[in-house]
């Protein structure tokens, strides 16, 4: 047995040459010596190299794509990313869906009993307020009305008298449609403007300058078109058939903004509703303009 490991050590270690010769003058060009066991260390040490070189082509490179069994790269980012695209669209329906559902109700002019603020509204709560007493001072009263003094809304920076009557009644309007007053002004009854009748088809005017700020339809009241005038003066007009005017638009004095008809659910009769107020105070337009053909 020690015999057999002392020929094979000898065999491992024993030297060969491998010579190069040329073909045509035998002449040697290249030799290389070695023993067994150099080339099985060079075979073992080359076996490993390729084997780490392999396996960081597979797990680091672009390479293992080409690999049957391996997926791209770069898919789960673009997993995440298509993810949170869907999550996104899928938002943007959930509040498309709601104002659509929300305009429905109010060209139907259904209530908004499930809205969160009405709901919160008509919530019950078992808190006592009973102990709760509100003291104003003497300076919040001076704030306040001071407040209320420099914030008051105008669209025209310009300034009047508190005397209503004494100001308009100098203004020259003009009318909006010349008519048969129906219904009149009454303030106890919450009728804040008056009720023209006038031939069908008829062209309803701006009573002064100013700018259209609001110009749309309503359950109740139908095409409405609210003008805002130098002052604080404001007009509104409603029931009418059709609206020639849009939001932001600026119209003259006696300039055609709307077509005499017959619109919402609080209108009886075709007739234009026509409204005068000055600082959130409303006037009545008979003391100011003429309905009345000559």
């Amino acid at each position: 047995m020690d015999k057999e490991k002392k020929k094979l050590k000898d065999r491992l270690r024993k030297k060969y040459r491998i010579v190069v010769y040329s073909h045509d003058t035998y002449e040697e060009k290249v030799h290389f010596k070695f023993t067994l066991l150099n080339l099985f260390n060079a075979i073992i040490v080359s076996s490993v190299l390729l084997i780490v070189l392999v396996t960081y082509l597979i797990a680091f490179t672009p390479l293992r794509e080409y690999i049957p069994g391996y997926t791209d790269v770069s898919l789960n980012r673009r997993v995440y990313e298509m993810e949170q695209r869907a999550d996104s669209l899928e938002m943007v329906f959930k509040q498309k869906d709601l104002y659509i559902n929300n305009m429905k109700r109010i060209i139907m002019g259904d209530d908004f009993d499930s809205d969160s603020i009405n709901s919160l509204l008509t919530k019950s709560s078992n808190t006592d307020f009973s102990n709760i007493t509100n003291k104003k001072s003497k300076k919040d009263s001076i704030f306040r009305i001071e407040y209320e003094n420099e914030t008051r809304n105008n669209l025209f920076n310009h300034s009047l008298t508190n005397d209503i009557t004494s100001d308009y009644k100098l203004v020259s309007f003009f009318s909006p449609m010349t008519g048969i007053v129906t219904s009149h002004f009454n303030r106890e009854e919450k009728h804040y403007g008056i009720d023209i009748v006038a031939n069908n088809n008829s062209v309803i005017k701006a009573v002064a300058d100013g700018t259209v700020i609001y110009s749309d339809w309503t359950v109740e009241y139908g095409y409405c078109i609210g003008i805002q005038h130098n002052g604080n003066l404001f007009s509104v007009y409603k029931h009418n058939a059709v609206l020639l005017k849009d939001d932001g638009d600026f119209v003259s004095a006696g300039e055609p903004i709307a077509i005499y008809g017959n619109s919402g659910s609080m209108s009886t009769g075709p007739h234009l509703h026509f409204e005068l107020w000055y600082n959130g105070t409303p006037l009545n337009p008979e003391d100011y303009i003429s309905f009345e053909s000559n």
